[in-house]
């Protein structure tokens, strides 16, 4: 990128003022023509086409790692010169100066650890949304890309889309004003959660590796079809909830455009049944963010729920989503609206690719592309090649990705906060002091920041 662009993208994209990106260590230490030589760690469900689009960037799959067996030998016979590893731990023991990048492709609570670990090894990370489980580990594979100038990348794909990009253009323009609200929903859970733990156990099948599965979180009996391979989001040890699932994608346009930083304050404003190990099957949460740079207060309402008739879903107010109703005919399943003190500023689907605009002196929504006020405002903000292939290209030039873990830690921090105040419970607001990771008023909340982990899954930082 040239200096301005540079600037530009860090601009647009609420990264802070100041940071720089050097070339990464692939660049500086080995012949360009050869190719990237890539781990893959977890690579069943959206791990299996992490691995294949690595490899569809011209990347050698030089090692495949998964604790159930069945998913580890249904991948190896696609990529059957790689070697193959059940503990990822032992992958980088034995493998650790041939390879040069890593996907992490695993259940959440296994993110941060494997990632860490990667990253202090010098390994460029694609790792898979949300980018960890705790605000610990985010802030440390922030820190972590900084100082080993790593090519990074989250595995939020919306945010390669065009439309999203655009969107974060036009709001930053100023089409809607100053703005004042944002209102955030989700049809996620789409999984069992809002329960307590199942009693007993049950034999562990001969393909699964249960402790390697558990990893860093605390001892629990197996128990069929209750955690892997699908089930463990709404667990409190393994998972991130609606939030984790969704929240990197519905919440990665508003962060970016109304340039969010840190909350000062949380609060699950209120929520289903409250159980301690699963999240509950519907809340909403409140996200107060202060000035920054020349915008106003905010108020962030997360809102969370299955529209199923035996769950509770959680929505905006009516009022305020009339308009929204008005030109779709429905509430969407999910949505993100933005409210300014000149007009509103809709997006009704996970990724913000499409989006529309009402100012406050009309009557109805019309779509970003045929608004005259859009049609003015110039593009910005560099269009994607691919998300993968942005993270390939921050390999080989330095060319920084859009979702790279300086935008991607910090978005995920703020996700996380919205968890820690569903564990802290209904009712009780969070004062948080962002720069160091902290409740000014809650210790229970401030504890949350980093899990316990079990011996021998500890971060060596």
């Amino acid at each position: 990128m040239s200096a301005t662009t540079r600037r530009k993208f860090l601009r647009n994209t609420g990264l802070a003022a100041g940071v720089t990106f050097g070339f990464p260590a692939f660049v500086r230490g080995q012949n360009l023509n050869s190719k990237i030589r890539i781990a893959c760690i977890g690579v069943g469900g959206k791990g299996s086409s992490d691995t294949d689009n690595a490899a569809a960037e011209g990347g050698e799959i030089v090692a495949l790692c998964d604790v159930d067996t069945n998913t580890l030998n249904k991948k190896a016979e696609k990529f059957p010169k790689a070697a193959k590893f059940q503990d990822w731990r032992k992958l980088f023991d034995e493998m650790e100066k041939g390879i040069d990048a890593v996907t992490v492709s695993t259940p959440d609570h296994c993110h941060g650890v494997a990632g860490i670990a990667a990253m202090q090894l010098g390994k460029h990370a694609f790792v898979q949304k949300p980018l960890t489980q705790t605000v610990w580990e985010a802030r440390t594979m922030r820190e972590l890309a900084r100082e080993k100038k790593l090519a990074t990348q989250m595995g939020n794909q919306g945010s390669a889309n065009d439309g999203l990009r655009r969107s974060v253009e036009v709001i930053q323009a100023g089409v809607i004003g100053k703005p004042l609200e944002l209102h955030v929903w989700t049809n996620r859970p789409i999984w069992p959660q809002g329960m307590a733990r199942p009693e007993g156990e049950d034999p562990v099948p001969a393909n699964l590796d249960w402790d390697l599965w558990l990893g860093p979180a605390q001892n629990r009996p197996y128990k069929n079809d209750v955690y892997h391979s699908f089930k463990w989001r709404g667990w409190k040890d393994f998972g991130t909830g609606a939030l984790g699932d969704m929240a990197c994608h519905t919440v990665n346009m508003p962060f970016r455009a109304l340039k969010l930083g840190y909350p000062t304050r949380i609060e699950c404003e209120f929520s289903s049944r409250d159980y301690p190990e699963t999240y509950p099957l519907s809340s909403r949460i409140r996200f107060d963010f202060p000035e920054r740079e020349g915008l106003p207060p905010l108020k962030f309402f997360w809102y969370e729920g299955n529209p199923k008739p035996d769950f509770w879903p959680i929505r905006p107010y009516p009022d305020l989503t009339k308009h929204v109703v008005a030109s779709q005919g429905k509430l969407p399943t999910s949505g993100a609206l933005i409210i300014g003190d000149e007009g509103e500023f809709y997006s009704g689907d996970d990724y913000g690719g499409s989006f529309f605009l009402k100012r406050n002196d009309e009557a109805a929504y019309l779509p970003g592309d045929q608004h005259e006020l859009c049609k003015t405002i110039p593009q910005s903000i560099p269009r994607s090649p691919g998300h993968v292939k942005e993270w390939f290209n921050m390999m080989t030039d330095g060319t920084p990705a859009y979702s790279n873990f300086e935008i991607a830690a910090y978005l995920t921090e703020v996700i996380l906060l919205g968890c820690i105040a569903q564990k802290i419970g209904e009712g009780r607001p969070i004062n948080w002091d962002g720069p160091n990771m902290k409740s000014t008023d809650n210790p229970e909340a401030s504890k949350l920041v980093k899990r316990d982990y079990r011996p021998g899954w500890e971060p060596k930082v």
